[in-house]
């Protein structure tokens, strides 16, 4: 039998080691802007948080609706259609307060739907303690990014004394996306 010989043949040193931190550069390379890429697609992404949502019916069956809209993307948002129990609201019968450096903590309460208050393209509600002018928006409405807004609906339709006690959703409408809260129908005993 014959034996082979092997000849000292390979990578030097240097060599090993400049391939191994080329590819750990790229590597991390790689990483960086993937991580990049995913932090400022989701800073301009529509995110939109409802919360204090309420829907009342007081005891001649009048109903009312109310919840804060608050845009938490990193971008403006244009709100062109609410529904209610999958029924589009008319703008004439939405209002709204932008709160602008105010934030809503507490709870949103019920307003009676009756009398002059109503009547007007404004009216008052209490929140935070405070009377706050709500005015009927024209048409789509705007809210800038980290902007909040409360909305009362008035008569939404398809809500009626019967619905006390059942779940009803309310969704807002933006360009790129649906956002829903569902909220069980209370009485106003008004």
């Amino acid at each position: 039998m014959k034996k082979m010989k092997f000849g000292k043949r390979g990578l030097s040193q240097v060599v090993t080691t400049l391939i191994l931190l080329v590819v750990s550069v790229l590597l991390a390379g790689v990483v960086t802007y993937y991580a990049t890429n995913i932090t400022m697609t989701r800073t301009e992404q529509e995110e939109v948080d409802i919360s204090k949502a309420h829907v009342w019916v007081n005891s001649t069956g009048g109903a009312l609706a109310a919840f804060v809209v608050e845009n938490l993307g990193g971008r403006d948002i244009l709100i062109d259609k609410i529904t209610v129990r999958g029924v589009e609201c008319s703008w004439s019968n939405v209002y709204i307060w932008r709160t602008g450096s105010v934030s809503v903590t507490s709870d949103l309460s019920y307003a009676q739907p009756a009398g002059s208050d109503f009547s007007d393209s404004t009216f008052n509600v209490t929140i935070q303690g405070s009377k706050r002018s709500m005015t009927e928006p024209s048409n789509d409405i705007d809210l800038a990014s980290s902007g909040t807004i409360v909305f009362y609906i008035l008569s939404p339709d398809n809500i009626d004394l019967d619905d006390v006690g059942t779940t009803v959703s309310i969704t807002v409408f933006t360009k790129n996306g649906q956002w829903i809260e569902e909220v069980n129908v209370e009485y106003a005993g008004q």
